[in-house]
């Protein structure tokens, strides 16, 4: 028997994509609620032959809920996960709302499974780009502490969600056909182009999605100390966000014992084929719930074999959310 399910932001990308995912991982649930805004309410979703009427949430939406998984952005979560709460459901929240508050936990299920018996009604799921990066960093690091890591981000449409996505489909054909660019769901052309991340900039230069990765990791990880940087950077790939990532060790460490720790570490699949110039690529990581991590080497900047580069892609609707909470939902 199984839970009683609500999915809020059923109709958007990481709604569609919990949808694949439980039908894949066969999550079992006894009931489904799509929720969504009330644009969508109306509308009906078919889901493994059955049809399911979209409901516009409210504060009346999670009677009877067991587990309400939110992908609707932080301002719904803020305004309806304390309600699912109220009414007996646990919350994963895949927003940005609570991620950094105290008592929440913040959970990756291949690194701190543990913090989920902590929670108080609500689990975080983290945010994309800092999911992917440390899947494969924390085998590493649990083995020889990672001092410094330097990450440079190239995310793809799709974590601007859908109409991100439909955005940079147009502006292909636009810019094709010569003729001008239409920019609503993003600033800037996205197509043949990249640009800083699109979220908010704060007064010390940097933008809130390198904070995100710095402030969560270190939550994640349990470690104030860890030092980070970050540059995260939008380019015109429809799905898959790629990194490069620059790894100081305490001890020294070999890129032959990063592949040996790597080639047994969950969530992650080595493709390193030095041979043939072949590493990750976002058209290799799309659909796959694995990080893909290749280009291991040693940093020769860093004395003593203490640094270790690395290149990873992953889909950032499935592993970089959906997945995550789902695997958080099956632990419950």
């Amino acid at each position: 028997m199984g839970r009683n399910v609500a999915i809020v932001g059923a109709t958007g990308a990481v709604g569609q994509e919990f949808m694949s995912i439980i039908d894949e991982r066969k999550f079992a649930f006894s009931s489904l609620k799509m929720l969504a805004s009330a644009r969508s309410a109306g509308k009906s979703i078919t889901f493994q032959g059955k049809q399911y009427p979209v409901e516009e949430l409210t504060k009346d939406s999670f009677k009877g809920i067991d587990i309400a998984l939110f992908s609707a952005g932080a301002g719904r979560s803020k305004e309806f996960a304390s309600a699912a709460v109220a009414a007996g459901a646990v919350v994963v929240d895949n927003s940005s709302a609570f991620r950094m508050t105290e008592d929440v936990p913040l959970v990756i299920p291949e690194i701190n499974p543990e913090d989920i018996k902590k929670h108080k009604g609500i689990i975080a799921n983290p945010n994309c780009s800092t999911i992917i990066a440390i899947v494969p960093i924390w085998p590493l690091h649990k083995v020889n502490p990672v001092k410094r890591m330097v990450v440079s981000t190239y995310q793809a449409a799709s974590g601007a969600g859908q109409a991100a996505m439909l955005e940079l489909e147009e502006q292909t054909r636009e810019v094709l056909a010569g003729k001008p660019v239409t920019c609503k769901a993003l600033k800037y052309q996205l197509a043949f182009n990249v640009f800083s991340h699109n979220s908010a900039l704060l007064p010390n230069g940097y933008n809130e999605e390198e904070i995100k990765m710095v402030k969560e990791t270190r939550k994640i990880f349990h470690c104030p100390e860890i030092a980070i940087t970050a540059t995260c950077i939008r380019v015109g790939v429809l799905r898959a966000h790629c990194e490069s990532i620059n790894l100081e060790f305490r001890d020294p460490i070999t890129p032959d014992q990063v592949r040996k720790l790597l080639s047994t570490a969950p969530g992650v699949t080595i493709m390193d084929d030095v041979a043939n110039n072949r590493f990750p690529m976002p058209i290799d990581a799309s659909g796959k719930d694995n990080v893909l991590v290749g280009r291991i080497r040693q940093d020769e900047s860093i004395p003593d074999n203490r640094g270790i580069n690395l290149w990873v892609a992953g889909d950032q609707l499935r592993k970089g959310a959906a997945l995550n909470a789902i695997q958080i939902a099956e632990l419950l």
